[in-house]
């Protein structure tokens, strides 16, 4: 199997073993945990968990092939004040205190003691190359937590023999297996906006005061990412798909960019039907940076419902809701209300049958990497030559901010950021990210920025971001070398003109290029 699950005498416990990991995973066999076997299960205990809304109106696509009940509807579930992740909650082992924070672990340990705890299992990446398992525990009331992370990740049972065979005999890793222990109703004075502690290097967090999903889901990705990145692949928060040309070729694109970028609109995008099209995920890949295959880690998707209103046809591969309204129809229905009228970020576990030519692995190398930046700096797209540039670049990935992080305060909303490869959830060195792209672009990838945002106020739409990689990949984009510099290159694209002879944009570029070398030099210490 890929991962240790069980000890032997051959372990030496204290060198395999962090105090952390231990006060985590003793919690996991108390006499007051219940074990979630199958989603069938999980489904009944989330259905009938109070405040859950059964969406009568909105049945489950194709329930059987997912191992839920034939009779199953979308579930919706609500969190209250916070919809969002708060990265501020974050510690990372050994960059804090633990001498301050193993107590305080303990202690919310100890207080589980007296609630109903569920344990559940997955498996965290989809081909017998890289294959993890994961294990949650959360308290009783949050049945809908623990019943979308065992849909976003693959579960195994005796039904799935497929993935359990897969497990079973995929590649051998000297790992343990990742362990997240969640209390939502956890408080602590010291951590008004929660805890969210984890210890890379032994494989488990704490999720603490924490009831969005997405903290979950990311948390439990976080450690999946580690794990890749220590066994040598590049670990992707991104979206890849390949397109199926004529004569038997394939162009395989990547694209990376924070909530809100476009990353899914352009993983999930048909281009009106003019290709054939194969996905392999629009959030959580891998690729191997020597061999340069790409695996999925996840089969689902947890997507935003703000461009779906109520009647599109992709809202019947969703499974479960959260933070959204609900209204009832005259025949006594309910359905769920998307398009962020409630609060904003409302999300969605759309099932893997939303993509129907999906895979989980695709052995062709990629052909091109896009970094996508809201920055007002940069023009819809420019082509990086230097592997070297391509590389920092995607190390100081611009972005704004959205609804999807929950802020603290004093921190401007509105700020440009820069986040290394779009991936916030790093808990490894920076620089194996920079070395693995840098190889892949030395070996012959393709480099460009997308500006998925506005060029100087003017917005830049979909359908001229969808044109550009159009294209890319049919071979007709024309570049020129863009003003003086020796490795970019520029495309003119009509409404969108880049030209330095307007001294206003020269020097607002000049000053977004100081803020990525000042951000650069403040991450020396990741290069260590």
């Amino acid at each position: 199997m890929a991962t240790i699950d069980f000890y032997d005498n051959n372990i030496k416990l204290k060198d395999s073993l962090s105090p952390l990991r231990l006060s985590i995973m003793t919690a996991f066999f108390g006499n007051n945990t219940e074990t979630v076997n199958d989603l069938s299960s999980a489904y009944e205990l989330a259905k009938n968990s109070p405040g859950t809304v059964e969406l009568t109106g909105m049945p489950v696509y194709e329930p059987e092939k997912l191992g839920l009940p034939s009779l199953a509807n979308q579930l919706l579930f609500n969190d209250g004040a916070v919809v969002g992740r708060c990265m501020a909650a974050r510690k990372i082992v050994p960059d804090c205190d633990m001498d301050v924070l193993l107590p305080i672990i303990r202690e919310a340990v100890y207080k589980t003691r007296f609630k109903k705890l569920y344990k559940a299992e997955t498996v965290i990446g989809l081909d017998q190359d890289f294959m993890v398992k994961a294990h949650l525990l959360i308290p009783e009331n949050f049945e809908n937590t623990l019943y979308s992370w065992m849909l976003n990740f693959q579960y195994i049972n005796e039904e799935y023999k497929l993935y359990k065979n897969l497990y079973e005999n995929s590649r051998q890793m000297n790992e343990s297996d990742i362990y997240v222990l969640s209390d939502p109703d956890w408080s602590h004075p010291d951590f008004p906006y929660g805890l969210t502690l984890f210890d890379p290097e032994h494989n488990c967090a704490a999720i603490l005061g924490m009831r969005y999903f997405g903290e979950h889901k990311k948390g439990t990705l976080t450690l999946a990412w580690a794990v890749a990145a220590r066994h040598g692949y590049a670990s992707c928060h991104g979206g890849m798909k390949r397109y199926n040309l004529e004569d038997d070729k394939t162009f395989q694109i990547a694209v990376f960019g924070l909530s809100g970028s476009g990353k899914s609109t352009i993983t999930h995008a048909k281009h009106n039907n003019k290709y054939n099209i194969t996905i392999l995920h629009d959030d959580a890949f891998i690729i191997n940076a020597d061999d340069k295959y790409s695996i999925a880690l996840e089969p689902s998707y947890f997507d935003k419902t703000v461009d779906y209103p109520l009647n599109h046809e992709d809202n019947k591969f969703i499974l479960t809701h959260q933070n959204e309204g609900v209204i009832m129809s005259a025949d006594g229905k309910l359905y769920s209300v998307p398009e962020d009228v409630r609060n904003g970020n409302g999300r969605a576990v759309k099932s893997k049958l939303w993509s129907a030519d999906r895979v989980n692995r695709i052995n062709e190398p990629i052909n091109a990497i896009f970094w996508l930046m809201k920055d007002p700096a940069m023009p819809p797209v420019l082509k990086l030559l230097s592997p070297d540039l391509a590389s920092v670049m995607g190390a100081c990935l611009a972005t704004k901010r959205t609804v999807a992080e929950r802020l603290v305060n004093g921190v401007d909303p509105n700020a440009l950021v820069f986040e290394p490869y779009a991936n916030p959830f790093r808990v490894y060195p920076l620089v194996w990210d920079f070395e693995r792209f840098k190889k892949l672009f030395t070996d012959g990838v393709e480099c460009y920025i997308l500006n998925t945002g506005d060029f100087m106020g003017k917005k830049i739409p979909a359908s001229v971001t969808l044109d550009i990689i159009e294209r890319i990949i049919e071979n007709k984009a024309v570049f020129y070398k863009w003003e003086s510099f020796s490795d970019i290159e520029a495309m003119d694209v009509a409404g969108f003109e880049a030209s330095f002879s307007d001294d206003n944009y020269r020097n607002f570029f000049a000053e977004r290029v100081r803020d990525r070398i000042g951000f650069v030099a403040s991450r020396d210490i990741d290069l260590n």
